[in-house]
């Protein structure tokens, strides 16, 4: 296994950490701390490509790994963060759960999309739009687990702007969904 995809691995491994760390209230600032964890996290993934492209370590493997392990750090991180924190307080206030349903709905028909390509021979990396759409998802995660640390009010300045992002990330989402299906078309026709 090449160290591309030992990262990728790394971030899923990172994964149940992530949300242990999230939880732990006995640890002070643990919104913080998980912050860290999904940023490691969330970093190897741009190591990961970087070093697949540079030294021309892109493997199969890796093509299906990667937007798997982006995929369920991402939903993970979006799926706690609608559970209550404190006084029934969550990070993502009721209305961002349709946000989190569309992000999801995506990733969903995405990788069915992926499994119908593969079983025809065909494997779809992730693309440009991708990327953008996952750093965009990643650092309203990042914003908004730091903003919990420092006031966990629904309403705060950096809640507002981390749902200010991941609203901008959702509609990423739904265009570079639609792109890679429309790009690659061809997987549906029989």
């Amino acid at each position: 296994m090449n160290l591309p995809n030992k990262l990728t691995l790394t971030r899923i491994f990172l994964i149940p950490v992530f949300v242990v760390i999230f939880f732990l209230k006995i640890l002070p600032s643990n919104f913080i701390f998980s912050a860290v964890i999904f940023a490691i996290a969330s970093a190897t993934d741009f190591l990961d490509g970087y070093i697949a492209r540079k030294y021309n370590l892109v493997t199969n493997l890796g093509k299906f790994l990667d937007p798997i392990a982006d995929k369920i750090l991402v939903s993970t991180a979006l799926i706690i963060m609608l559970a209550p924190i404190e006084d029934g307080i969550s990070i993502l206030p009721w209305y961002a759960s349709i946000a989190v349903a569309i992000i999801l709905a995506r990733e969903l028909m995405v990788s069915g999309f992926r499994i119908i390509a593969s079983s025809k021979g065909t494997v779809l990396a992730a693309d440009k739009a991708g990327k953008i759409k996952t750093f965009c998802q990643d650092i309203a995660i990042l914003v908004l687990l730091v903003g919990a640390d420092v006031n966990i009010k629904p309403y705060s300045v950096m809640n507002l702007i981390g749902l200010c992002i991941l609203g901008l990330a959702t509609v990423l989402t739904v265009v570079s969904g639609a792109e890679c299906i429309i790009k690659n078309k061809s997987v549906l026709k029989d």
